[in-house]
Protein backbone atom coordinates (compact mmCIF):
# COMPACT_ATOMS: atom_id res chain seq x y z
CA UNK A 1 0.00 0.00 0.00
CA UNK A 2 1.44 3.39 -0.99
CA UNK A 3 1.72 6.19 1.54
CA UNK A 4 -1.07 8.08 -0.23
CA UNK A 5 -3.37 5.02 -0.16
CA UNK A 6 -2.63 4.62 3.54
CA UNK A 7 -3.50 8.26 4.19
CA UNK A 8 -6.82 7.88 2.36
CA UNK A 9 -7.54 4.81 4.52
CA UNK A 10 -6.91 6.93 7.60
CA UNK A 11 -9.18 9.72 6.35
CA UNK A 12 -12.02 7.27 5.68
CA UNK A 13 -11.56 5.67 9.10
CA UNK A 14 -11.48 9.09 10.80
CA UNK A 15 -14.77 9.93 9.04
CA UNK A 16 -16.31 6.89 10.71
CA UNK A 17 -16.26 4.55 7.71
CA UNK A 18 -15.52 0.87 7.78
CA UNK A 19 -12.78 0.50 5.17
CA UNK A 20 -13.30 -3.26 5.13
CA UNK A 21 -16.82 -3.02 3.71
CA UNK A 22 -17.23 -4.09 0.10
CA UNK A 23 -17.80 -0.66 -1.42
CA UNK A 24 -14.68 0.80 0.18
CA UNK A 25 -12.19 -2.06 -0.24
CA UNK A 26 -10.32 -0.42 -3.13
CA UNK A 27 -11.35 3.18 -2.46
CA UNK A 28 -8.01 4.27 -0.94
CA UNK A 29 -6.19 2.94 -4.02
CA UNK A 30 -8.66 4.56 -6.43
CA UNK A 31 -8.62 7.87 -4.52
CA UNK A 32 -4.80 7.94 -4.50
CA UNK A 33 -4.69 7.24 -8.23
CA UNK A 34 -7.32 9.93 -8.90
CA UNK A 35 -5.47 12.52 -6.81
CA UNK A 36 -2.21 11.75 -8.59
CA UNK A 37 -3.94 12.35 -11.94
CA UNK A 38 -5.75 15.49 -10.75
CA UNK A 39 -2.43 16.98 -9.61
CA UNK A 40 -0.27 15.70 -12.48
CA UNK A 41 0.63 19.29 -13.39
CA UNK A 42 3.34 19.12 -10.74
CA UNK A 43 5.11 16.43 -12.78
CA UNK A 44 5.32 18.31 -16.07
CA UNK A 45 7.13 21.38 -17.32
CA UNK A 46 6.13 24.03 -19.84
CA UNK A 47 8.93 22.87 -22.13
CA UNK A 48 7.62 19.27 -22.09
CA UNK A 49 4.06 20.42 -22.77
CA UNK A 50 5.07 22.63 -25.72
CA UNK A 51 7.39 19.95 -27.15
CA UNK A 52 8.80 22.28 -29.81
CA UNK A 53 5.40 23.22 -31.32
CA UNK A 54 6.28 26.90 -31.82
CA UNK A 55 6.40 27.81 -35.50
CA UNK A 56 7.67 30.77 -37.49
CA UNK A 57 4.87 32.87 -38.97
CA UNK A 58 4.48 36.28 -40.53
CA UNK A 59 0.93 36.55 -39.13
CA UNK A 60 0.64 39.55 -36.85
CA UNK A 61 -3.14 39.45 -36.40
CA UNK A 62 -4.91 38.24 -33.29
CA UNK A 63 -5.25 34.53 -32.66
CA UNK A 64 -7.99 33.50 -30.23
CA UNK A 65 -8.87 30.10 -28.82
CA UNK A 66 -12.03 29.90 -26.77
CA UNK A 67 -13.93 27.41 -24.69
CA UNK A 68 -11.00 25.30 -23.49
CA UNK A 69 -12.60 23.16 -20.80
CA UNK A 70 -10.71 22.62 -17.56
CA UNK A 71 -11.12 21.37 -14.05
CA UNK A 72 -8.89 22.08 -11.11
CA UNK A 73 -8.85 21.70 -7.34
CA UNK A 74 -8.95 24.76 -5.13
CA UNK A 75 -6.03 24.91 -2.78
CA UNK A 76 -8.22 25.99 0.13
CA UNK A 77 -10.66 23.06 0.31
CA UNK A 78 -9.32 20.66 -2.35
CA UNK A 79 -12.73 20.78 -4.01
CA UNK A 80 -13.13 21.09 -7.79
CA UNK A 81 -13.66 24.20 -9.81
CA UNK A 82 -14.73 23.60 -13.37
CA UNK A 83 -14.87 25.99 -16.27
CA UNK A 84 -13.66 27.29 -19.59
CA UNK A 85 -10.60 29.24 -20.64
CA UNK A 86 -10.32 31.77 -23.48
CA UNK A 87 -6.89 32.82 -24.77
CA UNK A 88 -5.93 35.45 -27.34
CA UNK A 89 -2.50 36.61 -28.43
CA UNK A 90 -0.80 38.82 -30.99
CA UNK A 91 1.98 36.84 -32.69
CA UNK A 92 5.41 38.38 -33.02
CA UNK A 93 7.04 36.09 -35.59
CA UNK A 94 5.95 32.86 -33.89
CA UNK A 95 2.70 30.95 -33.45
CA UNK A 96 1.89 28.11 -31.10
CA UNK A 97 0.40 24.78 -32.17
CA UNK A 98 -3.33 24.81 -31.43
CA UNK A 99 -3.44 21.81 -29.08
CA UNK A 100 -0.71 23.35 -26.94
CA UNK A 101 -3.13 25.95 -25.59
CA UNK A 102 -5.23 23.18 -24.02
CA UNK A 103 -2.07 21.51 -22.73
CA UNK A 104 -0.91 24.75 -21.11
CA UNK A 105 -4.30 25.14 -19.44
CA UNK A 106 -4.13 21.57 -18.12
CA UNK A 107 -0.55 22.03 -16.91
CA UNK A 108 -1.69 24.70 -14.46
CA UNK A 109 -5.21 23.38 -13.79
CA UNK A 110 -3.84 20.05 -12.60
CA UNK A 111 -2.34 21.56 -9.48
CA UNK A 112 -3.86 22.76 -6.23
CA UNK A 113 -4.72 26.23 -7.36
CA UNK A 114 -6.77 29.39 -7.12
CA UNK A 115 -8.39 30.69 -10.28
CA UNK A 116 -6.75 34.11 -10.06
CA UNK A 117 -3.24 32.62 -10.10
CA UNK A 118 -4.08 30.08 -12.78
CA UNK A 119 -5.23 32.87 -15.12
CA UNK A 120 -1.92 34.68 -14.66
CA UNK A 121 0.16 31.51 -15.06
CA UNK A 122 -1.51 30.68 -18.38
CA UNK A 123 -0.95 34.22 -19.71
CA UNK A 124 2.69 34.22 -18.65
CA UNK A 125 3.27 30.79 -20.23
CA UNK A 126 1.80 31.84 -23.61
CA UNK A 127 3.84 35.04 -23.49
CA UNK A 128 7.02 33.13 -22.61
CA UNK A 129 6.82 30.50 -25.34
CA UNK A 130 5.64 32.75 -28.18
CA UNK A 131 7.32 36.08 -27.40
CA UNK A 132 3.99 37.63 -28.46
CA UNK A 133 3.19 41.34 -28.49
CA UNK A 134 0.33 40.76 -26.09
CA UNK A 135 -1.86 38.10 -24.56
CA UNK A 136 -5.27 37.99 -22.92
CA UNK A 137 -6.64 35.14 -20.82
CA UNK A 138 -10.14 34.85 -19.35
CA UNK A 139 -11.25 32.01 -17.09
CA UNK A 140 -14.86 31.46 -16.09
CA UNK A 141 -15.58 28.73 -13.56
CA UNK A 142 -17.96 27.33 -11.02
CA UNK A 143 -16.45 26.48 -7.66
CA UNK A 144 -17.70 23.50 -5.69
CA UNK A 145 -16.36 25.08 -2.49
CA UNK A 146 -18.97 27.81 -3.03
CA UNK A 147 -21.71 25.44 -4.22
CA UNK A 148 -21.38 22.37 -1.97
CA UNK A 149 -20.41 23.99 1.34
CA UNK A 150 -20.29 27.41 2.94
CA UNK A 151 -22.78 29.75 1.27
CA UNK A 152 -24.12 27.01 -1.05
CA UNK A 153 -24.85 29.25 -4.04
CA UNK A 154 -25.59 26.91 -6.95
CA UNK A 155 -25.65 29.42 -9.80
CA UNK A 156 -22.60 31.46 -8.92
CA UNK A 157 -19.57 31.62 -11.17
CA UNK A 158 -16.33 33.53 -11.22
CA UNK A 159 -14.54 35.26 -14.11
CA UNK A 160 -10.91 36.29 -14.00
CA UNK A 161 -8.80 37.94 -16.65
CA UNK A 162 -5.19 38.83 -17.25
CA UNK A 163 -4.23 41.19 -20.05
CA UNK A 164 -0.58 41.70 -20.94
CA UNK A 165 1.26 43.77 -23.53
CA UNK A 166 -0.99 45.25 -26.24
CA UNK A 167 -4.05 43.62 -24.63
CA UNK A 168 -3.45 45.76 -21.56
CA UNK A 169 -2.26 48.99 -23.19
CA UNK A 170 -4.52 49.13 -26.26
CA UNK A 171 -8.29 49.32 -25.60
CA UNK A 172 -9.08 48.38 -29.24
CA UNK A 173 -7.04 45.17 -28.97
CA UNK A 174 -8.71 44.31 -25.69
CA UNK A 175 -12.17 44.97 -27.19
CA UNK A 176 -11.43 42.83 -30.25
CA UNK A 177 -10.43 39.94 -27.98
CA UNK A 178 -13.51 40.33 -25.81
CA UNK A 179 -15.74 40.38 -28.90
CA UNK A 180 -14.03 37.31 -30.41
CA UNK A 181 -14.59 35.24 -27.27
CA UNK A 182 -18.14 36.48 -26.75
CA UNK A 183 -17.60 38.57 -23.64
Amino acid sequence: MSKLEHLYSEVLTDLGEDITREGLLDTPKRAAKAMQFLTSGYNASLEEVINGAVFTSDNDEMVAVQGIEFYSLCEHHMLPFIGRCHIGYLPNGKVLGLSKFARIVDLFARRLQIQENMTKQIAEAVEEVTGCRGVGVILEAQHMCMMMRGVQKQNSSMRTSVMKGDFRSNPATRSEFMRLVGM
